[in-house]
């Protein structure tokens, strides 16, 4: 049995980290995480969660996800009294906007441009909010989904041919044809509300992780470790396949920790509201005016013209007033309405079962293997201590059937062996995908 959703603001764990590959001189990744305070700000707002990839040399690509991981969140806070959807979408417009004006400014910032992507996670479910090929996922039951769609030339060819984008052949990868920046205008897609469910797993990332590691290696190792080592051991990977690019990794689990002891989160009663705070106050307005003006009659009818007079004053300004509220309330269900058609319905792009197994389970001991040689012959001196208590008690669960609990022990394992090889390492040096090499 599984819980619904999340009821408290603080029933999510979440953990974030970048790096700059080992590839970069400069890391181009941003990463932003606003969260709500407390149960009334999780009602009003949510938790908003950001990944954004500057494009551009240097500075100039760094700039721009500075720009998308600073405004968004911003900008959202500012609208999210219209809706999640017109919230993040006039967020992400207007950091479109600002970013454009900074590259027509400064020639040497011509072209600046970011992919962002952005999980909204509030009472009634999740949202994204998705330009350009940075990902976000979902891990549920053993199944990774993605919830964003690549804007990539590779994934538009695989649209057209009805095939799945792993199957394109001699188009790079890393082509895309929307991001933040170099248009004034940009098309924004906003899914939601993608249902919650006590123990879900979302992952953001730039394309430094979703390129050399698979989806199925993303969530197998984001569904059995913590989501701060999670992020850690996602990056070493990264990192142990060549690092050929920034890498950012933002991994929100919901129902925190206890999630995986009792799957289930207990809903906490919230307090009620008072009835009237459901009525809009244009009705009222219009109602008390209407009562004023026949009270100004009888009272005319009973020749008290003052009071008459008076109480036709107060009448028609509450009508006036109710009028005013009725022609607004008009314009915004207009608003909301255009926004809602704008909005696509929740969909899952791509989803691969990520269970562990013993194939993946071998190519991971392979990998340590490896690493391990490589250790002893050039004299690294990783924590030597931890790889050697985590690997004991992943053959033990080995030993007991407990895949997952292995699989677990053999990842923390990995880890001090990669920390030693990126100690060590130097940018030029050449690996090969360790993970799947043999001995």
């Amino acid at each position: 049995m599984r819980g619904n959703g999340v009821t408290r603001f603080d029933q999510i764990e979440h953990a974030s980290l970048t790096d700059v590959g080992v590839r970069r001189s400069h890391n181009q990744d941003s990463h932003a995480i606003q969260l709500a305070r407390d149960d009334e700000q999780w009602h009003e707002r949510g938790h908003l969660f950001l990944v954004a990839d500057g494009m551009g040399a240097h500075a100039v690509g760094e700039k721009a996800s500075e720009q998308a991981a600073g405004l968004i969140p911003h900008t959202y806070h500012k609208y999210v009294h219209q809706g999640p959807q017109a919230a993040l979408r006039k967020a992400f417009l207007e950091a479109n906007a600002s970013i454009h004006a900074c590259g027509q400014q400064n020639r040497e910032f011509a072209g600046m441009g970011t992919t962002t992507t952005a999980l909204l996670i509030r009472p009634e479910g999740a949202w994204i909010g998705h330009v350009g090929d940075s990902r976000a996922y979902r891990i549920r039951n053993g199944v990774i989904e993605q919830l964003s769609y690549d804007h990539s030339w590779v994934w538009e060819y695989a649209r057209i041919k009805h095939i799945d984008p792993a199957e394109v052949q001699d188009i790079p990868s890393n082509v895309i044809h929307r991001c933040l920046g170099p248009e004034p205008l940009v098309q924004v897609d906003i899914e939601g509300p993608h249902p919650l469910e006590s123990g879900d797993i979302f992952v953001l990332c730039s394309d430094g992780l979703s390129g050399p590691v698979t989806d199925h290696e993303i969530g197998a190792i984001a569904s059995v470790l913590p989501p701060a080592e999670a992020c850690r051991l996602l990056i070493d990977l990264a990192n142990l396949r060549g690092g050929p690019d920034n890498i950012t990794v933002v991994i929100v689990r919901i129902g925190g920790p206890s999630a995986e002891s009792n799957g289930i989160v207990v809903p906490k009663k919230q307090p009620a509201r008072p009835f009237w705070s459901a009525v809009p106050w244009w009705p009222l307005a219009l109602l008390t005016g209407t009562l004023l003006a026949v009270l100004a009659i009888v009272l005319q009818l009973h020749q008290r013209s003052a009071w008459a007079g008076f109480t036709f004053v107060l009448g028609s300004a509450a009508i006036m007033a109710g009028l005013v509220g009725l022609v607004l309330h008009y314009r915004r269900e207009r608003q909301q309405a255009a926004v809602e058609e704008e909005t696509t319905a929740p969909r899952i792009h791509r989803q691969t079962s990520c269970r562990i197994e013993p194939p993946l389970l071998d190519r991971l001991i392979r990998a340590i293997r490896t690493l391990h040689q490589f250790a002893v012959e050039n004299q690294w001196t990783p924590d030597w201590k931890s790889y050697e208590e985590s690997t004991a008690a992943a053959e033990s669960l080995l030993q007991k059937g407990d895949l997952s609990g292995a699989f677990r022990e053999y990842c923390r394992a990995l880890m001090p062996l990669t920390r030693a090889l990126n100690k060590h390492r130097n940018k030029e040096e050449s690996f090969q995908p360790l993970w799947d090499r043999t001995q």
